[in-house]
């Protein structure tokens, strides 16, 4: 079976009570729920993670260059912010496909551009917790 990381930013755990109208009413716990599945049909063994802390994504990112044939990504604000996240991304040589819950270009116009979607094949916005699937589909497909 194939490795697959998917690694989730700040205030992801949050979901279901931060901002419903936005976000909707999944916690970050049904969304992991729902790929553990999803990644069980495709044949592949997945690892779940979430912190606040961007080094600890950056170390993730890394761990998963060495350990892991493909990673998803929902960088949540550092997206926006972190050049050195970019910076991991690109250091890696597995494929990476960034998701954003809600539809980035629909919001605030300082969360249209993301520095580590310069550092991936994709990205998936807009699609709540499907994009997620989304991207898994993608990354079996890739790998």
């Amino acid at each position: 079976m194939k490795n697959i990381v998917i690694i989730n930013g700040p205030n992801l755990n949050m979901l279901g009570t931060r901002e419903p109208e936005i976000y909707g009413s999944e916690t970050l716990t049904d969304i992991q729920k729902l790929c553990e599945k999803k990644a069980s049909v495709l044949s592949l063994n997945l690892k779940f993670h979430q912190s606040n802390l961007e080094g600890e994504l950056i170390s993730w990112v890394q761990e998963a260059g060495k350990n892991a044939q493909g990673l998803i990504i929902n960088p949540a604000g550092f997206g926006h912010s972190s050049v050195a996240l970019m910076d991991a991304l690109l250091a890696i040589k597995i494929p990476a496909i960034e998701v954003h819950i809600s539809n980035i270009y629909k919001r605030e116009e300082f969360r249209h551009q993301t520095y580590t979607g310069r550092a991936v094949k994709g990205i998936i916005t807009g699609f709540g917790s499907l994009g997620y699937i989304l991207a898994l589909e993608a990354m079996a497909s890739l790998i």
